[in-house]
């Protein structure tokens, strides 16, 4: 889950796929939709919700994705149309419990929040953290917590043990746009202090890009989402090992357009009875993601 600007292991060649495919029903142009409509019943409780704000039903909106986070958001493997993930499903149980359905729009990392901004998108669910910086651009519903791992080749040959001076003189394959990028590069003044290089970052587009960079011997590290590390890891178990993760005060979050605050109130009243129900619990566990990380809404403003 990611990550200073507006986050990110598919190809670059399927990002031109995802961008080419559908069409468009939502807000923005180039979207596409799941075909398959949810049949889950709708609680009292999302009864009532859909009651206190009923603008929303029957609407369908787009929500802005960057699709190469499996087990969050990427290209469906049995259908590439279609989109799945822990977002995606996320996203269909808020729209079930509001009334409403969604469109996806693929983008790169960094114009997730642009994307927004600029009436392309109503929502962004793509495992984005939700910092002050980006809560400038945009309001966020927070959903989860953050827990980073750091990829590193079989055996941690440089005895990496987090983000801190342990990274001097490696070198660290991040995404563009992620929180990471700016907490390695200021491990500068500590490693000259420590009479130790500075690390230095490469940067890519997605987590694909960065996973490969260690395959490749180009880096020694990637930090990312602990899931999305674990998965490297279980993709790649006689080359890659997860050295430690690591908490970052940041929470996953929802964005919505700071002029929307009708929606955002009703996304968070959603995001709080999906909880309630178990079925964030529930969706954790199919997509093999921590549910240690599940966390109570709240308001990211800026």
């Amino acid at each position: 889950m990611r990550h200073l600007l507006p986050i990110a292991a598919v190809s670059a060649a399927s990002l031109a796929l995802l961008t080419a495919c559908g069409s468009s029903s939502g807000s923005g142009s180039g979207s596409t939709t799941n075909a398959a409509a949810s049949t889950a019943p709708v609680s009292a409780a999302c009864k009532q919700l859909q009651t206190t704000y009923p603008t929303l039903k029957g609407k369908t909106f787009t929500n802005a994705i960057n699709p190469h986070t499996p087990g969050y958001e990427a290209l469906d493997p049995k259908d590439p149309s279609k989109y799945v993930g822990f977002d995606i499903d996320l996203g269909t149980a808020l729209g079930d419990c509001l009334g409403f359905k969604l469109n996806y729009k693929a983008v790169a990392f960094p114009a997730l929040l642009t994307t927004l901004q600029s009436g392309q998108a109503d929502l962004v669910i793509s495992d984005i953290y939700a910092t002050a910086q980006r809560a400038k651009a945009a309001d966020f519903v927070t959903y989860s917590k953050v827990y980073d791992g750091v990829l590193v080749r079989k055996g941690n040959p440089k005895k990496l043990t987090g983000i801190n001076t342990s990274l001097c003189g490696s070198t660290a394959a991040l995404n563009t746009g992620f929180v990471e990028v700016p907490l390695v590069q200021n491990l500068a003044s500590a490693c000259k202090a420590a009479g130790r290089p500075a690390p230095q970052v490469q940067l890519y587009d997605n987590n694909a890009q960065c996973i490969q960079a260690i395959l490749a011997g180009r880096a020694d590290t990637y930090i990312n989402d602990v899931n999305t590390v674990d998965q490297a890891v279980k993709a790649n178990p006689g080359t890659l090992d997860k050295a430690t993760a690591v908490t970052l005060p940041y929470s996953i979050g929802i964005a919505v357009p700071k002029n929307k605050t009708q929606f955002r109130d009703a996304i968070k009243a959603a995001v709080t009875e999906v909880q309630k129900s178990g079925t964030e619990t529930k969706l954790l566990k199919k997509w093999a993601l921590q549910t240690g990380t599940l966390e109570a809404p709240k308001l990211v403003t800026g």
